[in-house]
């Protein structure tokens, strides 16, 4: 073959394939991937970029703060939102400066994916090249919670690593901060300064003129001395990016590296925002990671205007009710938190702890303390303030997991020495923890879902493996003597239509009683999308109690209902039926009797006869009559048909 040939064909193939890879980009593009295009713009944006990736809108409120601070030092950037950012600008820019969230599974939140995944797919293409990004400097500030271990932060490295996959050189290398476990203002103060003192020194940067640049010039690493730029703490009280409170602003960040959010070498539960979000709840906080709160019932009933559910279900004095927990923080982050996730996660306990005998003693000290304010309320009488000062029950379950507290043996231990019943109610990720559980006067579980998916999606666990966690803490109650409650939260939209899935569980723990509650609407927020539209009317919480009976062929059947809560009862029909008549109730001086012996007992022992009007179908709908019933005028339309 003649040299002319060869060269005819080899152009020929030279044209093809720039046809071919001409067609194949065009048609990326089409689908929206927005492959970028490989020449280098000879004119970068002239003003440097902040970016930020937020989905509760942490992420957003610190970078609002980096801008604020680079104006005030006469840095002149633009602030935008990732979401609306085109990645395709990203070879103009000459300064990037990135705070970037990790949401569920180490990703970004939905609406930042495309950014995610356009650095990705670039990064990864070999036709784009590795000097894509040669004229870009970056820094990422990531947030993130370190509760999710190998997760933590994964955005912020990811976005790292491809941007100098790309090309561009890291201005200061990653800086990450802990929401859960670290001092998240102190470390950005410090990534804040440490950004203003290279823009302020290196003028090129804050030019965008690059051209002479040298791509290391200016790296700073965490290790340098701090800058003596620091801002001064925001008092607003923020919802926070992967669950729980912003951390004090004024330790090093050196200290904060080296003890891993801890102070004096141990750390700390509730960090004073913690605190300020908790107090501003209502909250009064026992120790360093335990406490109480007066419920809204206990004041009804204190008011003579009626008592909660379990006043109606199992007879306890909702004004003698004491809601308290050892324990503020938990393993999941469940879209319905009525605490709206303002305390910390951990898959283990990592703190301080105090004594079980003085949260007790704080606790009822901080409940009387409450109770007092309520003399002088319109319906309040001396004798049932006078019984309020004394309770006779605590609920277990005010926030957090309160059988991670180590102590919580001894601490329910005290609780009964006062004749104090205990109901303690756990999300179901500490199997272990459920069977080393001393006799409570009842034990709930919480089964938010009946499918592996649907549990994942609305409790958030921190547990990789939530489901087997779920499974075993659920078996765990079959080896329980005493009472025993499946507590499940109905949610339009995400597990309501779950008969069936939910029936499969009933065999797993065998529990004495099903509890079946609409979900509370406790307003939008960052961390919850949930609207009214997600909430039943008790006509379906009805229909859903029912079927679950019907599937269960007589083993249980519905007993109760507090129309007021929008929550019915099922019970096992041989145990708690008797000659047609319900003993869901509980008899309070038997039950501390049986501890008190010593003997084994079990949740036919300490049973009690149920008032008519408190069984299900009832024309009272769960109201005892011996409470005046007080209906508020509501003005505001609803935006939803009755039903039922």
């Amino acid at each position: 073959m003649s040299l002319s040939s060869v060269h005819a064909r080899l152009t020929l193939l030279a044209l093809l394939s720039a046809t071919t890879f001409y067609c194949f980009y065009k048609s990326r593009r089409l689908r929206n991937l927005k492959l970028t295009t490989l020449s280098l713009n000879p004119n970068p944006n002239p003003n440097p970029k902040i970016l930020f990736l937020s989905e509760t809108g942490t992420s957003k409120s610190l970078a609002n703060r980096l801008h604020r601070f680079l104006a005030l030092n006469d840095v002149a950037v633009d602030l935008i939102d990732g979401r609306n950012y085109e990645p395709e600008d990203l070879p103009k820019e000459a300064l990037i400066l990135i705070v970037a969230s990790t949401w569920e599974d180490g990703k970004p939140s939905p609406a930042y994916r495309f950014f995610a995944d356009w650095l990705a797919e670039s990064s990864e293409d070999f036709r784009v090249g590795s000097l894509l990004l040669s004229r870009c400097r970056f820094a990422v500030f990531g947030v993130g919670s370190g509760a999710y271990g190998e997760n933590f932060n994964a955005v912020g490295k990811d976005l790292g690593k491809r941007l100098k996959a790309l090309g561009a050189a890291e201005l200061i290398p990653l800086w990450e901060g802990d929401v859960d476990g670290g001092d998240l203002d102190g470390v950005f103060d410090q990534w804040c300064g440490k950004v203003v003192g290279l823009l302020k020194g290196d003028s090129d940067v804050v030019r965008g003129d690059l051209e002479n640049g040298d791509a290391e010039c200016g790296v700073l690493s965490s290790d340098e001395e701090e800058s003596d730029e620091e801002e001064e703490a925001e008092s607003e009280i923020v919802d926070l990016e992967d669950i729980a409170g912003k951390a004090p602003s004024r330790k090093s960040v050196a200290t904060v590296k080296e003890t891993n959010g801890k102070l004096n070498g141990k750390k700390q539960m509730v960090t004073p925002v913690i605190r300020a979000n908790l107090v501003k709840q209502g909250y009064k906080i026992i120790g360093s990671h335990s406490g109480v709160k007066i419920c809204r019932w206990t004041k009804s009933q204190l008011r003579g205007r009626g008592g909660c559910y379990k006043h109606s279900f199992y007879g306890i004095e909702s004004h003698r009710c004491m809601e308290a927990t050892p324990s503020l923080a938990c393993a999941n982050k469940c879209v319905f938190c009525w605490r709206h996730h303002t305390n910390p996660v951990a898959k283990s306990w990592q703190w301080e702890m105090d004594d079980p005998l003085e949260i007790v003693n704080s606790a009822i000290e901080q409940h009387t303390n409450m109770i007092k304010q309520m003399k002088g309320v319109p319906g309040v009488t001396l004798e049932r303030l006078n019984e309020g000062f004394t309770p006779r029950h605590c609920a277990l379950s005010l926030v957090g997991e309160p059988i991670m507290y180590p102590e919580i043996n001894a601490l329910v231990d005290e609780l009964h020495k006062r004749r104090i019943s205990t109901f303690l109610v756990t999300n179901a990720q500490f199997p272990e923890k459920i069977k080393a559980l001393r006799p409570i006067t009842q034990l709930y579980v919480s089964v938010d879902a009946g499918t592996k998916d649907s549990l994942k999606a609305i409790d958030r666990p921190l547990f990789g493996d939530f489901w087997e966690r779920f499974i075993d803490s659920l078996t765990s109650l079959k080896e329980k003597h005493q009472r025993t409650v499946y507590r499940l939260t109905l949610v339009k939209g995400w597990n309501a239509e779950e008969v069936d899935a939910y029936y499969n569980l009933f065999s797993l723990g065998e529990p004495d009683f099903i509890e079946i509650k609409g979900v509370t609407y406790c307003g939008s927020t960052a961390t919850s999308k949930l609207t009214m539209e997600n909430v039943p009317w008790h006509a379906d919480v009805r229909a859903f109690s029912e079927a679950l009976a019907l599937k269960s062929q007589g083993e249980y059947e519905v007993a109760c209902e507090h129309v007021h809560s929008c929550c019915v009862l099922l019970a096992k029909t041989k145990k708690f039926k008797i000659d047609g008549q319900w003993y869901t109730w509980i008899d309070y001086e038997k039950f501390h009797d049986l501890v008190a012996s010593g003997s084994t007992f079990d949740s036919k022992d300490y049973m009690a006869a149920t008032p008519s009007w408190a069984v299900y179908g009832a024309e009272e709908g769960g109201f005892d009559p011996a409470q005046l019933r007080y209906r508020k005028e509501r003005h505001h339309k609803s935006t939803r048909k009755e039903s039922g």
